[in-house]
């Protein structure tokens, strides 16, 4: 991959995400449409934005019986998806049926751990141990179960690259230097986590609401 950038275009009105994906597509090497997009533009929305010619990243965290993962991902083989995430914790099955169902160009990967949690954080979930600890052994799982690779924080993924070699690793929460950190609390910046193994680096705010999100998307790009 020549750019491993993916915008996350999760915007409130079509046209604006449209514009926006426009104004970087040079400078990225795809596009990460999540919930919010998903719910507000739907098919249609996710059709007109691969329109644009770049890979579409659908994160879905798709969570459910493996009946019904793997009917969901039945349904939006249309849209040609490059990436498409479901929850590792939802147990070998599902994550089984959904690799199963996927297309043929598209990779499934299993979300272990969202950025947005930390040790306390999963302590109360019930979940004994740390973060680190917690993906790992998703990680084990998701490897086990056939899917392409995981979704993990910028501070596991040398770990779990050194365990699977050929994985394909997706790390959200990325901040470039000197970033706010907003709501994320396991961050790294993009260059680190592509040293350590990243495929894909998934980076929202710091281009999207910058004021030049062009230029914001090509000092990015210049640090890898």
């Amino acid at each position: 991959m020549s750019n491993p950038v993916y915008l996350a275009l999760d915007v409130p009105r079509l046209r604006e995400g449209i514009d926006l994906a426009k104004s970087v597509k040079g400078h990225v090497g795809g596009i990460k449409l999540g919930l919010e997009f998903f719910c507000a533009h739907g098919a249609h929305g996710v059709h007109m934005i691969g329109q644009l010619g770049l890979p579409i990243f659908l994160d879905l965290k798709l969570y459910d019986i493996p009946n019904t993962v793997a009917a969901a991902m039945q349904a939006i083989h249309v849209l040609e998806p490059s990436i498409v995430t479901v929850h590792a914790s939802g147990g070998r099955a599902m994550l089984e049926d959904a690799k199963a169902a996927a297309g043929e160009h598209t990779k499934v990967v299993g979300v272990t751990m969202l950025t947005s949690m930390d040790d306390r954080d999963l302590e109360r979930t019930g979940i004994q141990g740390s973060a680190h600890d917690h993906v790992m052994r998703l990680a084990e799982l998701a490897h086990d179960s056939g899917l392409d690779g995981i979704v993990c924080s910028g501070q596991e993924v040398k770990a779990v690259h050194d365990r699977w070699k050929d994985g394909f690793f997706v790390v959200p929460g990325l901040r470039p230097a000197g970033s706010a950190a907003g709501d994320q609390k396991r961050v790294v910046t993009p260059r680190q986590a592509r040293d350590d193994g990243a495929s894909v680096l998934v980076i929202g705010r710091p281009i999207s609401r910058a004021d030049d999100p062009a230029q914001a998307a090509r000092d990015i790009e210049a640090t890898l």
